[in-house]
């Protein structure tokens, strides 16, 4: 795996041969989402896409903040020709290219494109310090990474309405009943626990994960009646793969299944 500038990339988290840390490293900004930043997250996640010995990444930031927002000082004088000639928002849009479960790991500040980019993942695991909101309606602007969109999906109209317009934080616990966040733990033992989760991941046929991942994100893109068919078409589907074979063996020979992603 190459070196990057705003990122740190572990494969064999955890001497795990199947799960990735990518940790954002802008310590000194909080982990601003910079346009290089995000770059950088692409490159990566794309390069753990195609290894095939990856089969779950976790995404974390440091214990003060998983990423405290946009770097305002890249966007305080820009005009909207900048914004739209800036090719971060079609950065953003290849994170749902990436077939393979991405956990968010959780603690200190998710703010603005900080709270954007963990709701852009699979699901978010918290500790119990994380902080979340978007709060751009205080410097004059809207979220424009997915905020109004994805918040809204995650914890319903009023609660977003109200989080987007007064742009006030929510703790981790509000955050999980809210169902913005899958599950709260000690923010000294959130790695810990987020690997124990993607050890569980990693041990499914990834066949099988990839395309419950997907059948579980067309969900919010289309009617039930749609959905209903495009999850009984990947049902199907899996009954190709080899996985499913020995899934199915090793339930009826009552032992572990050995699942080598075909």
């Amino acid at each position: 795996m190459k070196t990057f500038e705003n990122i740190l990339v572990t494969k064999n988290f955890q001497n795990h041969p199947h799960i990735a840390l990518v940790q954002l490293n802008r310590p000194k900004v909080l982990n601003a989402l910079s346009t290089d930043l995000m770059k950088d997250v692409i490159e990566a996640f794309f390069l753990l896409e195609d290894d095939k010995d990856i089969r779950v990444i976790i995404l974390t930031g440091n214990d003060r903040a998983f990423a405290a927002g946009a770097d305002i000082g890249q966007m305080a004088e820009a005009t909207p020709i900048d914004q739209i000639n800036d090719n971060r928002f079609r950065t953003w849009k290849q994170l749902s290219l990436i077939t393979k479960p991405i956990i968010a790991a959780v603690n200190g500040f998710a703010l603005g494109g900080g709270c954007e980019l963990a709701m852009s993942c699979d699901f978010i695991i918290a500790g119990d310090s994380a902080k979340f909101g978007q709060p751009e309606i205080k410097i004059g602007t809207i979220p424009g990474a997915g905020g109004t969109q994805r918040l809204t999906r995650a914890i319903g109209k009023s609660k977003a309405m109200l989080a987007v317009l007064t742009g006030e934080m929510m703790d981790a616990y509000e955050a999980e009943r809210s169902g913005l966040v899958a599950r709260v733990v000690p923010a000294e033992t959130l790695l810990q626990e987020t690997f124990e989760i993607a050890k569980i991941i990693s041990n499914r046929a990834p066949v099988a994960v990839k395309l419950a991942k997907e059948a579980v994100n067309i969900a919010f893109e289309t009617a039930l009646k749609d959905g209903m068919e495009y999850e009984r078409r990947n049902f199907y589907l899996t009954f190709s793969s080899k996985d499913q074979k020995e899934g199915m063996k090793a339930f009826m020979e009552k032992r572990e299944p050995k699942y080598e992603g075909n």
